[in-house]
C-alpha cells in the first residue's frame, strides 16, 4: 500500500482532451467545468488556471472514482476514493497520498480508522476484522502493526507491543472471566542461525507465548463502568510491572486468609449455640 496503484495516478491534463466549461482571460481551464481526457478518465469540478483545484469528482476508465478536494491536479483535503474491487478510503488527502486521519474499508469487509502518513496506516489507528469481529486498537508504522496495542477478541484481550504484524516482548492476556495471564512473546531458536545475532530476527515464523503467572484482574480497563482508582491509576506499565503489585502469592494468600477468618467466625457461632 505504499505506492500509488494504477487507478489512482490521474492524467495531467495540460490543455489535453476535450473541456466544456469556464475559462479565464488567458483562455485557461477557470471555475466549473467538465474534461474528457484521452485515456478514457473523466474529471467534473473546479479549475484554477488550467488545474484541477477545489472541489471535484474524476471518474478512471477502470472503474475508480474520487470526489474530493484537489490542489494543482493533486488530491488534496477531504475526498473520497471508491475503488474498483469495492474497496473505499473516506479522509485526508495531501498531494495525491492518503495523509492525515481518515478510514479506509477493504474489500473483505475489514476496516481500518486512524491516522496515515505518506499512504501507509502510520501513526494511532483501529483494525477492525470483520469475519472475527476482532480489533487491533494501538500503534502503526509503515502500515504494520507496531508499538503499543491491544488486540481485542470476543471474550478476551491481549495487551502488549508488536513489531511488523507480530506480538514482540512482554505482554498479558487479559480474560472477561476476571484473570490475566501475564508472559512475552519470544522468538523461536529455530528462527536464529550461527552468526545471526546482530541482525534482526526473522519474522517469518511468528514468536511463542510463554506465559509467567496468572493473577485476578488488576488494571481497569475500557469495559469497565467506572474509573481506576487512585492506586490503580498509579500503577505501572505492563511491561514495567511490579512484582508487588501483580505478586499471584501475595493476592492468594490474602484471600486464603479471608476464607479461613470467615470460616473460624461460622465454627464459633455454632459452638455458641
Amino acid at each position: 500500500m505504499s505506492d500509488l496503484s494504477s487507478e489512482e495516478t490521474e492524467e495531467a491534463e495540460a490543455n489535453l482532451g476535450e473541456y466544456d466549461g469556464e475559462r479565464n482571460s488567458e483562455g485557461e481551464r477557470h471555475g466549473r467545468g467538465k474534461a474528457y481526457l484521452p485515456n478514457g478518465d473523466t474529471y467534473d469540478g473546479e479549475y484554477e488556471h488550467g488545474f484541477r483545484s477545489g472541489q471535484g469528482t474524476y471518474r478512471f476508465r477502470n472503474g475508480a472514482c474520487y470526489t474530493g478536494g484537489y490542489l494543482q491536479n493533486k488530491k488534496h483535503g477531504q475526498g473520497v476514493f471508491f475503488y474498483p474491487d469495492g474497496s473505499k478510503y473516506e479522509g485526508d488527502w495531501v498531494n495525491d497520498q492518503r495523509h492525515g486521519y481518515g478510514q479506509y474499508t477493504y474489500a473483505n469487509g475489514d476496516t481500518y480508522t486512524g491516522e496515515w502518513f505518506n499512504h501507509n496506516r502510520h501513526g494511532q489507528g483501529t483494525y477492525i476484522y470483520k469475519d472475527t469481529g476482532s480489533k487491533y486498537v494501538g500503534g502503526w508504522v509503515n502500515g504494520n502493526q507496531e508499538g503499543e496495542a491491544e488486540l481485542i477478541h470476543l471474550n478476551h484481550r491481549f495487551k502488549g507491543k508488536f513489531l511488523a504484524g507480530n506480538p514482540l516482548g512482554r505482554g498479558k492476556y487479559i480474560f472477561d472471566i476476571g484473570c490475566e495471564q501475564h508472559g512475552k512473546y519470544i522468538q523461536s531458536e529455530q528462527d536464529k542461525g550461527e552468526g545471526e545475532e546482530e541482525e534482526e530476527p526473522s519474522l517469518l515464523v511468528a514468536p511463542k507465548w510463554k506465559a509467567s503467572e496468572i493473577t485476578k484482574l488488576t488494571l481497569w480497563t475500557p469495559h469497565g463502568e467506572n474509573p481506576p482508582s487512585p492506586r490503580e491509576a498509579s500503577l505501572p506499565s505492563f511491561d514495567e510491572v511490579s512484582s508487588e503489585v501483580f505478586s499471584p502469592a501475595r493476592d492468594a494468600g490474602e484471600e486464603d486468609e479471608g476464607i479461613r477468618e470467615e470460616e473460624e467466625n461460622k465454627q464459633e457461632e455454632q459452638g455458641e449455640e
